[in-house]
Parts: C-alpha cells; structure tokens; sequence
C-alpha cells in the first residue's frame, strides 16, 4: 500500500470511511475542525451522510439516534465540546450502543487554549459522565497509530456495544504524516443482530431505554454492563515498551506524543551509558496495570510524563503501590516539553537512585 502525506485530523476522517463509516454528526472546534470540514467533501463521494450539529449536545444525541437504528456513526471535538457531549454518552452507554468519538484536546480547564494538551485523561477514563459506565479508550502516538486506532475503535465498539472514545492532543491532529490505509471498504456492514430498532415489525421489537425506575431492574442492567467492563479489562489491554531488556535505572511512563518526545530523550541518554525503558499504554481504559507492574519491577525508580499536571499519574500509582518511588514531570497552557526537558527530568530522577549520571551540561550528540 503506497502511503500518502496528510494532517491527522484528515486521516482520521479517511480512516473512519475506511472502517466503513459513512455517517458523522458534529460541530467545529479547534483544534479538531479539519474533521468535519474533510468529511463535509468526502462522504458525499461515498454515499455518506454528514451534518453540522447546531450544538455538541446536538451531535452526541444524533450520534445516539444513528447507532440506535443501526448505523455505523462517529463524531469528533475538543475538549469543552466532549464535556457537552458527555449526558448522551452515558444514554449511550445504559443502551448499549456503539460510537466511536475522538477528541483532539486542546489546554484547559475552561476554555483553556487551543494548544495541545493531555488535559481530558481523567474525563476520558473516570469521570466522563453521570452513572457507572466505562468507555474503551485509545490513545494514538502517531498519525498513523491514529488511524489504526479510529478503525479498531469501530471494531471494539460494536464487540462490546459501548462507545469507544479515541483521544490525541492537538499535535496528533495538526501534524502532518506519511500514513497508510487499509483498502476502501475494508469495514464490513454493521450487522444490527437485534439489537438496533427496526420499527414495529421488526425483529425483536426493542426499545431503546436507559430509564429503570424499578431499583432492582436497574441494579441488574448494572450488573451486566459491569460484566462486560470486565470482560473488556480482561480482553483489550493494549501497550507498548521500549527499551525495557533490562534491568533499567529509570522507567518512564508516558501516553500519546508526550511518549514520542520521551524516547528521543531516551535514545540520547543511551548514547551516554543510561539506561532507560519507557512504559507506554495504548489503551487508557482499561489500563494495563499488570503490564506497568512487570515493567516497573526491573526499575529502580520511575518517571511520570504528561502534558497536564498528573492524571495518569494516578493510575501509575494505583498500579505499583503508595511505596514506589515516582517522579512526575508535567506541563499544561499548551506548553509542549522539549526532549532536553524531559532528559534534564530523566537525568535527575537517575539521580536518586544511586547511579552516577553524566553531568547535566552533557549536550546530546549531533
């Protein structure tokens, strides 16, 4: 397959097309708005149907109406724009339907900024809304791994009947990178089974409803979608590691393109004699604690990276107890760190574990 030079933000539209989805409904906001403005063209080109919401509350609820009748639908915003949308994903959730959202996120809290930040890990994985329900979330490192991402969310969304949120920072949207797709059409029909509505004659006559007043009939829709949570923990556990042939000084723990800035550090430091592994989880949601435990046990210490000031953080601490040594370094406002940051942050954590590092003015080699 020949690969083709695009901004993530249009290879994320192609890569839902080409997962077989012809239907997005959603609103502009930087720094995500290439989306809609690309499937505005191209889904007329496919047959597809594409409407700009009035509102982000508007788009989560046509989302909502669209897989209920069985269709395979996406929608992508920004930060502010997924907490509008946050009521209907947990309608969504109760239902059990499947979506696929992403969110390009941009600095906060309030409006924040339109730079790139990590700042929507907490709301993406344990608070995106009211009721106990998870979604699968993936978080991309590349423009690549994006559109890998956006077309396995399709897939784990309708395994599972859950949404399936994928979230980048803004640089993952922006960016522009060689990327390679999948042959058109690769998504095959969306088979609704029975659980899509297919009016009064059709098979098993459902209703769509999220509503128990009786509290024993809902405690046992919990108990069932709990369920599922765990069959999803038990299933989708995706990570990746780099340089963890160990033993190691220093583990770096990192997601998304804070993960990429971290293994240019990485690889300067192993021209110096450091040794240092990254710990990098694909999947947010559910988390590959027993993974981080493995790769942290040949560590003598670790380091968190983030652009936001500690959310993954404490899943990083749930994962290897209160008496593990962490450091954390993070930014937000939109500031990205440099490789030369996070190798200074590297070095001093070095530091503490009783190893000689090179001298901080050490400059990395041309």
């Amino acid at each position: 397959m020949a690969k083709v030079l695009m901004k993530g933000n249009e290879a994320i539209g192609e890569a839902a097309i080409r997962a077989g989805c012809v239907h997005f409904f959603g609103y502009p906001i930087t720094p995500q708005s290439e989306v809609p403005e690309y499937l505005a063209k191209r889904l007329p080109e496919v047959g597809g149907k594409f409407v700009q919401a009035e509102s982000e509350v508007a788009a989560s609820n046509m989302i909502y109406g669209a897989a209920g009748v069985g269709v395979r639908v996406l929608t992508t915003s920004s930060s502010p724009g997924i907490s509008l949308m946050s009521e209907a994903l947990s309608y969504i959730a109760a239902c059990e339907l499947p979506v696929v959202v992403v969110n390009v996120m941009r600095s906060g809290p309030g409006l924040g900024g339109i730079l790139p930040a990590q700042s929507d890990y907490l709301h993406a994985t344990k608070g995106t809304a009211h009721g106990d329900f998870k979604m699968i979330v993936l978080a991309p490192a590349s423009v690549q791994e994006a559109v890998n991402l956006v077309i396995l969310a399709f897939e784990l969304a309708e395994k599972y009947l859950n949404p399936v949120m994928v979230i980048g920072d803004g640089m993952i949207g922006q960016m522009m990178e060689p990327v390679e797709f999948p042959v058109e059409g690769v998504g095959k029909p969306l088979d609704p089974g029975n659980w899509a509505l297919t009016g009064c004659k059709g098979r098993g006559k459902r209703i769509i409803n999220s509503l128990y007043l009786d509290p024993e009939i809902c405690y046992r829709h919990n108990l069932k979608l709990t369920a599922k949570y765990e069959e999803i923990r038990k299933a989708e556990q995706r990570f990746d590691t780099y340089n963890t042939d160990g033993p190691y000084d220093l583990l770096v723990t990192a997601f998304g393109m804070t993960s990429r800035i971290a293994r240019t550090a990485i690889d300067e430091l192993a021209q110096e004699g450091q040794r240092v592994a990254l710990f990098r989880p694909i999947t947010l949601n559910p988390f590959p604690y027993e993974a981080l435990r493995a790769a942290a046990s040949k560590a003598k210490r670790v380091l968190d990276l983030e652009m936001n000031m500690g959310q993954m953080l404490q899943d990083v601490r749930m994962a290897l107890g209160p008496d593990a040594a962490i450091d954390f370094f993070g930014t937000a406002g939109g500031v990205v760190p440099s490789p030369d940051q996070c190798r200074e942050k590297m070095l001093e954590s070095i530091s503490k574990t009783g190893s000689r590092p090179k001298a901080k003015g050490a400059r990395r080699n041309p």
